[in-house]
C-alpha cells in the first residue's frame, strides 16, 4: 500500500513538472506532450494515471483570473486530452472519456471558478478533437446536455464557453435543438461577448441569415463586426435576397464605427466584387436593384471610388453609347434620326457613369482649391492632379451637347423601362459647359421640351384616365423634377433667367386652364410646372404680376372638381405664400377651407402649407391676413375644451391659425392619406408641426404660454396611441423631439410638469368619462398610460443642456449638447418638487370611496410619486409635501409595498426639513399653489406623520375559507391563551407576524391536543360586487405597474 502511494506521488510530481514547464512557454508544448504520453504509456494502469493527472490539475480549478501562464496550461491539457496517440489509440480514447467525466463534475459545481475552468477545458477539447476519436454516444449526449444548460449560466464568461463548445455540434441534424437554443437566447442576451460568440457560431441557412443581418444593427461594435465577418465567410452573394444585400451595405457603409465600415467594405470588395462579380462594379450594381435602392448604389460607388477600386479602361466612356457620326450623318443641332445611332444604357451603367463623373468633378474642384491655397511645388502637384481629373471627365462625357441631348432623348422615348437611366443622364448635364450661345440655345430648346412634356397616364377598365406617378411633381416623380430643375438652372444661369423661362412655360401650359378648356391632366401638368417654379424661385421679381398667377391658376385649381387637382393646387398655394412678403387673405382663406373641408389627402397638404406659412411669417401675421385679432380661444383654464366640428364650418370662422390647427386633433374623420405620401395623415402632420413650434417656442411669442402644455399633452397621447403605430415618420419625429425637448429649457420642464396630470387623466380608462371596453382593452390602456407616465418622469429627471454648446461627431454633424451641472436651484414649477406636489394633490382628491378605475389610477400616480426626488427643495415645499404625503398614504393604505416606499420618501423629507417646529403659513402655501396653478385647500395645521403600519383596506372582515371547531375542550384548554389563538380568526392586514416563541407554542398545542379537530367548510359571506371589481382591478394594476 505504501509503495502504491509512493508511486502515485512520484507520478504526480512528474506530471506537475511537465505542467510547470508547459506553463512557461508555448514552444515546449509539442515536446512535453510526447513526454506526458510516454508517462501515460508507462503507468501501471490508465486509471492510476487519470487519477494522478486530475489531482495535479485540481489547483487550476480554484483560479478564476485568466493569466497567460494559466491559459497556456489549459491549452496544453486540452491538446493532450484531444490528441490521439497512434501507438495506443485505445488508451487515448479511454483517458479522454475519464477526463471528460471528471470535467462534467466540475461543470456542475456551484463554485463559478470551478465551472469556468471545466467549461473552458471542455470547449477547448471539443474544438481540438479529431474526427476519428472514439467517444461513447452517451457521454457526448451528457456533455451536450450540460453545455446547453450552461448557455444560460449567470456568469457571462461561462455562457461564452458553453456556446463555443456547442458550436461544433450546431450543424448536426441530430442536435437541431442547439440551433434553437442559440436563436432563442440571442435576442435576450445582455453581454456583447456572448452575443458575438453566438453569431460566430451560427451556421449558414435561411433561418439564420435574417438573424445575422439583424445583428448588423447591434449596439455593440464587436457584434456588428462579427456579423459582417460571418456574412462574408458563410453567405455567398447569390444566396441573399436583394433586400438583404441592400440592408447589409446600407448599414455597414454608414456605420458610425470605422472598424465596422471597414469590415463591410472588405466584405463588399473581397467577397462580392472580386469573387462574384469579377471586379466589375456595374455587375455588382446589378445585384442591388439600383432603380429601387438608388441611395445604396450611390454609397457603394462612393466607397469603391474612395478606395481606388474603380479602374477606367482605355476607351470606356459615355461616348461609346453614341455611334460615330458616319453611321447617321447630321450636322450640329440636327437631331433627326438620332434614335438609330444611340445604344441604350442599362440602369446600373447609367448610375455608374453618373457617380464616376460626379466624383471626378469633386476631386478636380478639391485639388484646384488646394492648389490655390498652396505654393511652389505643392501647388503644381495639386494643379496637375486637378487637370488630370478634368481631362478624364472630358473624355468620359459626350463630345458635344448635341450628342448629350440625343442620348437623353433616346432614353426618354424608350419608355418607362429607361426612366431611371434618363434621370441619371439628366443629372450629368450639370457637368457640361453651356457658356456658348449656340449650345445654350440648343440646350434651352431641350429644357423647354422637358417642361412641356405632359404627365403620363393610363386608362382603366371603366375608361377613366389614371395619372402615373405622384401626380404632384413634374413627370410624376420628385427626383425627375429635381433633375429637370437643376439642368434648367445650369442652362439658364443668368440672374432671373431661370424664373423667366419657367414662367413662360407656365403661361403656355396654363392657357387652356384659364380658358376653362383643359382636362384634369392638363390642370395637373400646369400646376406641376408652377410648383417647380415656386419651389426653386427665390423671390417674386418676375415680369408677370404674381397676383395674376394666383387668381387665374392657383385659386381656381384649389376649387376644381377633381381631387387630384385640388391637392396639387393646395401645395402650390403653400409655396406661393412662402414667397409673399405678407400672406394674402384669399390664399389663407382657401387653405383653411381645404384643411377643414377637404378629404384626407387634400387636408394633409393644406395642413402642411398652413404650418409652413405660420412658421415662416409667424402665426400672428397669418392671422392678420384674415383680420383675426381676437384672443386665442385656447386659454389656460380651457384645457378640456369641446372639439370643434369641422363639418359645421367653412374654414373662415373667427379662430386663430394655431387654434384651427389644434382643433384637428379632435377630429376623427380624417381617414388615411394616399400610399404615395408615405402613409401620412393629418394627425401625423399636426404632430410634426406642433413639435417644431414647441421646440422653437421662444420665436413664437404670439402663441400664449398656457397653450404649450395643452399641445404637449396631445402630442404625448398621440405618441402612445394605437393610431400612430403605423406612422413611422411621426414616431421617428416625436422620438427625436421628446429626447431633446425637456433638456433644452427650464420652461419646457414647466410645460411638461403641467401636462403630466392631463395626460394621465386622458389616457387612463374610467377617468374623465374615458370608455374602457373589455377587460383586455382596459388592461392595454392602463399599460400605455403607465408607460407614458414613466416616459414623462424620465424627461423630467433629464438634466438641462448647457446654452449654445454642441458636440460634433465623426461626420461633422452636430450631436447632443453638453449637460449642465444641474446644481442650480430650479423653480418649483420647473422641477420634480412641483410635479410631486401636483401628483399628491391629484391623489388626495380621490380620498372618498373610489371606483376600480380610480383606485388603479391613484396607485399608478403614487408609484410615480415615490420615484421623484427632493434634493434642493425650499423649506416651504418640503413642509407642504410632508402634509400632503400623510394624506396620500391614507388613499393607498392597502398597498403595503407602496406605503413602504412613500414612508421612505416621508423620512427623506423629514431629514430635509431644517425647521420642523416652524409653522406653515397659509400665505406661503397659496404662493406655491399659485405658481403651480393648483386650486387646493391644504390644512396647514394638519399632521405630517405617516402611519407605520398600514390599516386594512376595508372595515369588513376578510372571507374565511375554513373554520376550526373544537369537539370537546377541557376547562384548562378553554382558559389557555393558545387555545384562544387557534379559534379566533386572523384578519389579514390587522395583525403583524407573530413571534417565533408564539409560533412554537401554537404548534405544540396542536400536537398535544387530546381530541380530534373537525374542519368544515364555512359558507361564503356575501360581498359587494363593486368591491370585488375593485380588488381584482387593483391586482391587475399592480401587475401593470410592476
Amino acid at each position: 500500500m505504501r509503495e502504491q502511494e509512493m508511486a502515485e506521488t512520484q507520478l504526480i510530481l512528474k506530471i506537475a513538472k511537465i505542467f510547470d514547464e508547459a506553463k512557461s512557454s508555448n514552444a515546449a508544448h509539442r515536446r512535453k506532450l510526447k513526454e506526458l504520453s510516454v508517462i501515460r504509456s508507462n503507468s501501471p494502469s490508465l486509471h492510476q494515471f487519470s487519477v494522478a493527472f486530475t489531482r495535479t490539475l485540481t489547483p487550476l480549478f480554484q483560479i478564476l483570473k485568466r493569466t497567460a501562464s494559466m491559459e497556456r496550461v489549459v491549452r496544453f491539457v486540452s491538446a493532450f486530452a484531444s490528441a490521439r496517440d497512434p501507438n495506443d489509440a485505445l488508451a487515448s480514447d479511454e483517458f479522454l472519456e475519464d477526463f471528460l467525466n471528471f470535467l462534467l463534475v466540475g461543470a456542475k459545481a456551484a463554485n463559478k471558478a470551478v465551472r469556468f475552468r471545466a467549461c473552458q477545458i471542455i470547449s477547448e477539447i471539443i474544438l481540438r478533437l479529431p474526427d476519428d476519436s472514439e467517444v461513447s454516444n452517451e457521454l457526448w449526449d451528457e456533455v451536450i446536455e450540460l453545455m446547453n444548460f450552461r448557455v444560460v449560466d449567470k456568469v457571462p464568461l461561462i455562457r461564452t464557453l458553453a456556446v463555443r463548445a456547442l458550436s461544433r455540434f450546431v450543424n448536426d441534424s441530430e442536435n437541431s435543438d442547439i440551433l434553437d437554443i442559440f436563436l432563442e437566447v440571442l435576442p435576450l442576451e445582455q453581454n456583447s461577448e456572448v452575443r458575438k460568440t453566438i453569431v460566430l457560431s451560427l451556421p449558414p441557412s435561411n433561418t439564420t441569415s435574417q438573424v445575422i443581418i439583424d445583428c448588423t444593427k447591434d449596439v455593440s461594435e464587436s457584434v456588428r463586426k462579427a456579423a459582417y465577418c460571418v456574412i462574408a465567410n458563410k453567405f455567398p452573394l447569390q444566396s441573399l435576397s436583394i433586400k438583404q444585400r441592400t440592408i447589409i451595405l446600407q448599414r455597414g457603409l454608414a456605420d458610425r464605427s470605422s472598424a465596422v465600415s471597414k469590415e463591410c467594405l472588405k466584405l463588399m470588395t473581397d467577397q462580392w466584387l472580386a469573387k462574384c462579380c469579377n471586379g466589375d462594379p456595374v455587375e455588382l450594381l446589378k445585384y442591388l436593384d439600383v432603380e429601387t435602392y438608388e441611395s445604396v448604389g450611390e454609397s457603394v460607388m462612393e466607397s469603391l471610388l474612395r478606395a481606388g477600386l474603380v479602374k477606367l479602361h482605355k476607351g470606356e466612356s459615355i461616348q461609346q453609347y453614341i455611334l460615330p457620326a458616319s453611321t447617321n450623318e447630321r450636322s450640329e443641332g440636327d437631331l433627326t434620326g438620332y434614335s438609330t445611332s444611340i445604344q441604350l444604357i442599362e440602369p446600373e451603367a447609367s448610375l455608374y457613369w453618373r457617380t464616376v463623373c460626379k466624383y471626378l468633378q469633386m476631386e478636380a474642384q478639391a485639388k484646384g482649391s488646394d492648389a490655390a491655397a498652396a505654393m511652389g511645388t505643392e501647388a503644381s502637384i495639386y494643379a496637375a492632379e486637378a487637370s488630370d481629373n478634368n481631362d478624364l471627365l472630358d473624355r468620359i462625357l459626350p463630345e458635344t451637347v448635341s450628342n448629350y441631348i440625343a442620348l437623353v432623348k433616346a432614353h426618354i422615348d424608350a419608355g418607362a423601362n429607361y426612366h431611371f437611366a434618363s434621370r441619371q443622364l439628366l443629372l450629368l448635364g450639370e457637368m457640361l459647359d453651356f457658356s456658348d450661345a449656340t449650345i445654350r440655345k440648343i440646350a434651352s430648346s431641350f429644357v423647354q421640351d422637358l417642361l412641356h412634356r405632359p404627365l403620363e397616364y393610363e386608362v382603366d377598365d371603366e375608361g377613366n384616365k389614371v395619372v402615373i406617378g405622384d401626380g404632384i411633381n413634374l413627370g410624376g416623380d420628385k427626383d425627375w423634377a429635381i433633375a429637370v430643375a437643376r439642368l434648367a438652372r445650369k442652362v439658364h444661369s443668368a440672374t432671373s433667367e431661370f424664373e423667366e423661362v419657367i414662367l413662360g412655360v407656365v403661361k403656355e401650359v396654363a392657357r387652356p386652364c384659364r380658358e376653362r378648356t383643359a382636362d384634369f391632366i392638363q390642370w395637373m401638368h400646369s400646376l406641376a410646372v408652377t410648383g417647380l417654379l415656386l419651389e426653386n424661385a427665390k423671390s417674386f421679381h418676375w415680369a408677370v404680376e404674381p397676383t395674376e398667377l394666383l387668381q387665374s391658376l392657383l385659386l381656381p385649381g384649389a376649387k376644381h372638381v377633381h381631387l387630384d387637382v385640388q391637392r396639387v393646387a393646395a401645395r402650390c398655394l403653400g409655396l406661393f405664400g412662402l414667397l409673399e412678403n405678407k400672406p394674402s387673405e384669399e390664399l389663407i382663406k382657401q387653405l383653411r377651407i381645404s384643411y377643414v373641408k377637404g378629404p384626407s389627402a387634400i387636408s394633409t397638404v393644406a395642413c402642411k402649407a398652413l404650418f409652413d406659412l405660420g412658421m415662416w411669417h409667424g402665426p400672428q401675421e397669418v392671422d392678420r391676413a384674415m383680420e383675426q385679432n381676437c384672443l386665442s380661444q385656447l386659454q389656460e383654464d380651457n384645457m378640456a375644451s369641446s372639439p370643434m366640428n369641422f363639418s359645421d364650418t367653412d374654414g373662415d370662422l373667427n379662430m386663430k391659425l394655431v387654434d384651427l390647427l389644434y382643433a384637428g386633433f379632435a377630429t376623427n374623420n380624417w381617414g388615411r392619406a394616399l400610399e404615395n405620401d408615405d402613409n401620412e395623415s393629418v394627425q401625423a402632420v399636426l404632430g410634426e408641426g406642433f413639435a417644431k413650434i414647441l421646440l422653437l417656442s421662444e420665436k413664437y411669442a404670439s402663441i400664449p404660454a398656457s397653450f404649450h402644455p395643452l399641445l404637449l399633452c396631445k402630442m404625448i397621447i398621440l405618441y402612445f396611441s394605437n393610431e400612430s403605430k403605423d406612422l413611422q415618420r411621426l414616431k421617428q419625429c416625436l422620438s427625436v423631439f421628446f429626447e431633446h425637448y425637456a433638456s433644452l429649457s427650464a420652461n419646457h420642464k414647466k410645460c411638461l410638469s403641467m401636462a403630466f396630470i392631463p395626460v394621465m387623466r386622458s389616457m387612463w380608462p374610467g377617468i374623465e368619462a374615458n370608455s374602457g371596453g373589455s377587460s383586455f382593452m382596459v388592461s392595454n390602456m392602463r399599460k400605455r398610460a403607465v408607460q407614458a407616465s414613466r416616459f414623462m418622469l424620465q424627461m423630467m429627471q433629464a438634466p438641462l443642456y448647457a446654452k449654445g454648446t454642441g458636440v460634433e461627431d465623426d461626420n461633422d454633424c452636430k450631436g447632443s449638447p453638453h449637460i449642465i451641472d444641474g446644481s442650480a436651484l430650479p423653480s418649483v414649477e420647473c422641477g420634480e418638487e412641483g410635479l410631486a406636489i401636483r401628483i399628491a394633490t391629484e391623489v388626495v382628491r380621490f380620498q372618498a370611496r373610489k371606483t376600480s378605475a380610480e383606485k388603479s389610477y391613484v396607485v399608478a400616480l403614487c408609484r410615480i410619486l415615490a420615484s421623484l426626488h427632493f434634493c434642493l427643495a425650499e423649506p416651504v415645499q418640503v413642509k407642504i409635501m410632508r402634509r400632503l404625503l400623510s394624506r396620500v398614504c391614507e388613499c393607498v393604505v392597502g398597498e403595503k409595498d407602496l406605503v413602504k416606499e412613500l414612508r421612505q420618501m416621508a423620512d427623506h423629507l423629514k431629514g430635509l426639513d431644517k425647521h420642523p417646529d416652524q409653522d406653515l403659513l397659509e400665505d406661503e402655501v397659496k404662493l406655491i399653489f399659485g405658481k403651480l396653478d393648483i386650486e387646493f385647500n391644504l390644512d396647514v395645521d394638519g399632521s405630517t406623520a405617516v402611519a407605520q403600519t398600514p390599516a386594512p383596506c376595508s372595515t369588513r372582515p376578510s372571507r374565511l375559507r375554513r373554520r376550526v371547531r373544537r369537539e370537546e375542550v377541557s376547562s384548562d384548554e378553554e382558559n389557555s391563551p393558545a387555545s384562544v389563538k387557534t379559534v379566533v380568526p386572523t384578519i389579514p392586514g390587522t395583525i403583524g407576524p407573530r413571534s417565533q416563541r408564539a409560533s412554537k407554542t401554537a404548534a405544540m398545542t396542536k400536537i398535544t391536543a387530546s381530541k380530534a379537530v373537525r374542519i368544515e367548510e364555512d359558507s361564503d359571506e356575501d360581498e359587494d360586487e363593486d368591491e370585488d371589481v375593485t380588488s381584482e382591478d387593483s391586482h391587475e394594476s399592480d401587475e401593470v405597474i410592476n
